[in-house]
């Protein structure tokens, strides 16, 4: 791409509303130009529009032609120099039969009758470069199995006689707050075993309802051959793990959900692939880098996997049809793009902290990967459904979800990962009397005006085998012996009071939405670790203890009923659609905090021995009715504070000067939430 020019264009502040990002407004303005400009490049070579360019799913791969009456099958491969399908009808050999005829000089094609492939027949490719040969998987096959025996992966003909027809054919999502409920099919069910698209739709889906998440984030969805990389280590991206059941079972759950109201996002990776050749695309035609980076830069040294090439025009064509296939085949409502800062930063930002603004605007930052981002917010938006983009990065690059005008990417939201790495990080190295309520106001609260971000405690990242949940935290050893409610541990009774006020308080500020991984709501005791050799490959951390949460002799049962009452708060009270919070007392030796948020006042008692009586703070003059609050007996409490109690401010200059001062009882690791009902008469 040749160099831009300088960009004068933008039509508002945007990311300059921050005096510190000025000085690199050249930069932003470059980049933001560049990314413009392979955007005006791809649409000028395709009817002006990035849909047509996003064709590779549809032009590649094997296709039944309906006027043609016959298979045709296609293959981008540069340096290969012969291709075969082979299958069991060649014996799995090469047979000149099955043979495809190379076009351009890269592109291998051939037509078949219509009777030489059926509805599940397996098949793969041998593949013929200059200096050897090898077995393929189609790089867009949309369906790969593996036998059980051979352990071998194979593209897997899906063309059924009756294609899955949709009940909800265009899914206009409620008007409701965003409350993401992070799933994993696989290790959703208790059973020690994998769990299916199926399963999931039956006994998953109704409990994620009944908790009241508005949408599903779903992980490990595109195909890839190693359980236990968590779905990271993507082979073939456009086929649905078949490992939980078949493509239409995965649209029915789709659909099933969107019957519910329910958005269905999905982790999309392409930040890296993984290594493997056969059941991958890496060295498909017999080098590094046909999709990827050339050398070093083309492996990535930690993950060990494989680095896209963002500069290239078939790569981005590749991504952007793989997102264009996820909306239209399967109607997905959008995409958490993992592992942004890999994909932005030469050392892929491992070990770096991220502390000075010029860590952003450096001769590192692989320019074309922002373009990519751009490519991809453009097309996802412009596919005319409403479908969402989250940008998960820790880098912390700003801009990422600011809108094309105001100089960013144009993501809807990013996650504010640093949020729930603070409370792993306060749990770990501070006892709570030792929290320091200013800092974490400034955690919860920090965001960019002009990025909407997504709030949570914990995701599966704080629970990946090496690491606690944060009920296993609080709790240590005493999670396995101490959580009947009749028990009188200590451990216990911090523990639970703790974990409810931790997720109030994360929900209670976040900007625009919020998340949690499943089985975190009723403080789910166990880590996430997948079968591997190192556990003898035992599934018993890769499920969800569900039993748990419906033991009403279990402390368990009451953090599900206070996750559930908080959501439904949060949704009653349309918390989002106001973003200003306004702090309105804080006492670090007290260790109490209170905030405003529209109509609601939010206060927070962390002492972890002290109950106040006639605790006096100043708010907004009027009367106040608690509407909420977590110390109420079903929620596993003391039951202390009197339900829907009102509380008047107080006013008389003379004694108070010019404050309108309320009265609380404030219990000891108490949270209640007060909604402003009548303004007083002064």
């Amino acid at each position: 791409m040749e160099k831009c020019l300088k960009d004068h264009s933008l039509s508002d502040p945007g990311i300059f509303n921050d005096p510190y990002l000025l000085v690199y407004a050249d930069t932003i303005s470059y980049r933001r130009l560049y990314a413009l400009a392979w955007e005006d490049k791809i649409k000028g070579a395709n009817k002006g529009s990035l849909q047509s360019f996003a064709n590779y799913h549809d032009t590649f791969g094997l296709h039944f032609e309906k006027d043609n009456n016959a298979w045709v099958f296609r293959e981008w491969a540069p340096n290969a120099c012969a291709m075969f399908i082979v299958c069991e009808k060649t014996s799995w050999l090469k047979h000149r039969d099955f043979q495809l005829e190379k076009k351009d000089n890269q592109v291998f094609e051939k037509y078949f009758a219509r009777e030489t492939f059926s509805h599940e027949d397996l098949f793969r490719l041998k593949v013929v470069w200059p200096t050897g040969e090898g077995d393929r998987i189609p790089i867009s096959a949309r369906r790969v199995v593996q036998d059980s025996q051979t352990l071998i992966f194979n593209a897997q003909v899906w063309q059924p006689e009756e294609p899955y027809q949709w009940v909800i054919s265009e899914f206009l999502p409620p008007k409701v707050p965003l409350l993401i409920y992070e799933a994993h099919v696989g290790m959703a069910l208790e059973d020690c075993r994998v769990g299916t698209y199926r399963e999931f739709e039956l006994n998953i889906l109704p409990k994620i309802v009944e908790a009241g998440y508005t949408a599903i984030q779903l992980m490990a969805v595109q195909e890839h051959p190693y359980y236990g990389s968590f779905g990271y280590h993507v082979s073939n991206f456009f086929a649905p793990s078949s490992r939980f059941g078949t493509p239409d079972e995965l649209k029915s759950l789709v659909d099933a959900a969107h019957k519910r109201g329910i958005r269905v996002l999905m982790d999309i990776i392409h930040s890296h692939a993984v290594n493997n050749e056969v059941e991958g695309i890496s060295n498909f035609d017999g080098t590094d880098f046909q999709f990827f980076h050339h050398g070093p830069r083309g492996r990535h040294r930690q993950w060990d996997s494989r680095c896209f090439d963002y500069g290239k025009e078939w790569v981005l064509k590749f991504l952007l049809s793989n997102l264009r296939f996820w909306i239209e085949e399967f109607h997905m409502d959008g995409f958490r793009f993992d592992g942004i800062t890999s994909m932005l930063f030469a050392d892929h930002g491992l070990g770096r902290t991220f502390t000075n603004y010029g860590d952003y605007y450096g001769e590192d930052v692989d320019e074309d990967a922002l373009a990519y981002l751009y490519l991809t917010n453009r097309l996802a938006h412009d596919m005319g459904r409403k479908i969402i983009t989250i940008a998960e990065d820790v880098s912390g690059y700003p801009g990422l979800a600011a809108p094309a005008f105001r100089g960013g990417m144009g993501f809807d939201y990013r996650y504010a990962m640093g949020i729930a790495d603070f409370w792993i990080r306060l749990l770990k190295e501070f006892r709570d009397e030792q929290w320091h309520l200013g800092t974490l106001w400034h955690e919860l609260t920090t965001k960019r005006n002009e990025e909407n971000t997504i709030s949570y405690a914990e995701s599966h990242d704080q629970a990946l085998v090496g690491d606690q949940t944060l009920m296993m935290h609080l709790m240590g050893r005493h999670i396995y012996t101490s959580m009947e409610k009749d028990n009188a541990c200590v451990e216990t009774a911090r523990g639970v009071a703790l974990h409810k006020m931790i997720r109030l308080i994360t929900i209670a500020t976040a900007d625009a939405g919020y998340l949690n991984f499943m089985g975190n709501e009723f403080g789910h005791p166990e880590w996430v670790d997948f079968p591997s050799e190192k556990n003898s490959f035992s599934f018993e951390h890769a499920r969800r203890q569900w039993s748990l949460k419906y033991n009403r002799q279990l402390f368990f049962s009451c953090l599900f009923e206070f996750d559930k009452q908080m959501v439904a708060l949060v949704k009653a009270h349309h918390l989002f659609s106001s973003s200003k919070l306004t702090l309105l007392y804080i006492h670090e030796d007290d260790k109490i905090i209170a905030f405003k948020r529209d109509q609601l006042v939010f206060l927070f008692n962390f002492h972890p021995s002290t109950s106040f009586s006639d605790y006096m703070i100043d708010l907004p003059p009027g009367e106040y009715r608690m509407i909420f609050d977590s110390d109420e007996i079903c929620f596993g409490g003391k039951g202390r504070l009197l339900k829907n109690q009102s509380h008047f401010t107080l006013y008389d200059p003379a004694v108070f000067g010019k404050q309108n001062l309320i009265r609380l009882y404030l219990p000891t690791r108490t949270a209640m939430v007060l909604k402003l009902k009548a303004t007083a008469p002064y």
